[in-house]
């Protein structure tokens, strides 16, 4: 059951404002486990907990415009669906779609996140609020294996294992992802958004190349309006 008391919802949020590293100890709120997966262990994980799982993904690294916006969308979603019956799974870093997190631990929810291996070997931080963080080893981020029709070890664990799909903009691995989740018959919702203007732009100037005018992702161009 979801508290509407004000100190909890401002302890549970300050519990997960904290990004941390894999391995490292936290003072946050709940269990965490961090395991290395595969797509048949995260099966048998999920068969034991007989949960639907609502699956969240947008953009990471390239944040949010408007993040406030996002947050407002993920919370009416996350009101429709029952905390006892339903897990959260993201994927367990902190940065832009990864702080949907938040608000479902302030709603009540369990929590997982499936993520290449790529950033447990990079340190990558993670979200404070994710209760089992699964490592799949993986050569990429995710989306398509280049040069095949194939989805990447990551991307194939987040697409069986998820129930219901939620992406809120995102790039080309969220593109691939939820093509491949529409064409497995799984329910898909696409909120448009756009990336960080000053990020986006940054990256484009350290790489060479021109500045963006678009900031709506390649996800917008696959999956808006179908």
């Amino acid at each position: 059951m979801f508290s509407h008391d004000p100190i909890f919802q401002l302890a549970v949020l300050f519990a997960c404002s904290l990004a941390v590293t894999p391995g490292a100890a936290t003072s946050r709120d709940g269990p965490r486990e961090v395991r290395e997966a595969t797509l048949a262990s995260i099966k048998a994980f999920l068969d034991a907990k007989q949960m639907t799982v609502l699956t969240f993904t947008g953009y990471s690294g390239a944040r949010y415009e408007a993040p406030e916006a996002v947050m407002k969308h993920a919370s009416h979603i996350l009101d429709a669906h029952n905390p006892a019956r339903t897990l959260i799974n993201i994927g367990a870093t902190a940065e832009g779609i990864g702080a949907v997190y938040e608000i479902a631990k302030q709603k009540g929810f369990t929590t997982m996140g499936i993520v290449s291996s790529l950033a447990r070997d990079g340190h990558v931080a993670l979200s404070n609020c994710v209760d089992y963080v699964f490592f799949v080893e993986d050569s990429s981020w995710g989306g398509q294996v280049p040069g095949t029709n194939r989805l990447s070890p990551t991307s194939a664990a987040i697409v069986e294992s998820g129930t219901s799909f939620v992406a809120i903009g995102g790039g080309d691995v969220t593109r691939d992802e939820m093509l491949a989740a529409r064409q497995a018959g799984k329910p898909v919702t696409f909120i448009p958004a756009d990336m960080n203007h000053q990020i986006a732009r940054e990256k484009a100037r350290k790489g060479g190349e021109a500045e963006p005018t678009d900031f709506r992702g390649s996800a917008h161009r696959a999956l808006a309006g179908q």
